[in-house]
């Protein structure tokens, strides 16, 4: 939105300017642009990647969600492609694991019970009729999320040969991802 809106008073500042210096000076935005966007990822992946164990998030298909309209813009301008590959990157640099999870019905399932709970993207909260927890939509599939995590981590065979796999070393870090989880929750 940053780019979009210098863009604008550029384009109309130099309207009446020759083409090639209204061009020179559309191109500097989006090089300044982009520099400002690499600037904002790189501490906020090396946060993320640092202060925890495991970093599990969903493997978004967003050449799809592109295609929509509405959304495209915002989708673009966020780097979220960039954002998970620099994830990886710096997941591998310092022996964090990274999990890539699919998406299918994390916001659907219960994260307490399991239970399949039908909703409308609009719908943002989540309370679920079988169990009856009630969350935030987005805390429930970040829950999800995070389970399904673990869980691949743990499995023998998974493309994280460097990291330790004797059973004491698994316990204390998922004891350190559940108060990592106990936490966030206390602060909302």
């Amino acid at each position: 939105m940053l780019s979009e809106c210098c863009l604008n008073t550029v384009q109309l500042k130099f309207f009446d300017k020759n083409h090639r210096s209204q061009r020179r000076d559309k191109s500097l935005i989006i090089v300044e642009t982009a520099i400002y966007r690499v600037s904002c990822l790189n501490p906020t992946v090396l946060s993320v990647v640092m202060s925890n164990d495991i970093v599990a998030y969903e493997d978004l298909k967003v050449r799809n969600m592109v295609k929509n309209h509405h959304l495209a813009k915002s989708i673009s301008d966020a780097a979220w492609t960039q954002f998970c590959q620099w994830v990886e990157y710096f997941g591998k640099v310092f022996g964090v694991a990274t999990v890539a999870v699919p998406p299918h019905n994390t916001s659907q399932n219960c994260s307490n019970c399991g239970e399949i709970v039908k909703k409308s993207l609009s719908t943002r909260t989540h309370s679920c009729p079988h169990c009856g927890t009630v969350l935030d939509r987005d805390q429930n599939a970040a829950l999800n999320i995070l389970e399904i995590g673990i869980r691949t981590v743990g499995h023998t065979g998974t493309r994280f040969s460097s990291l330790e796999t004797s059973t004491s070393a698994w316990v204390g870090k998922l004891l350190q991802v559940s108060r990592v989880v106990e936490r966030e929750s206390l602060r909302r």
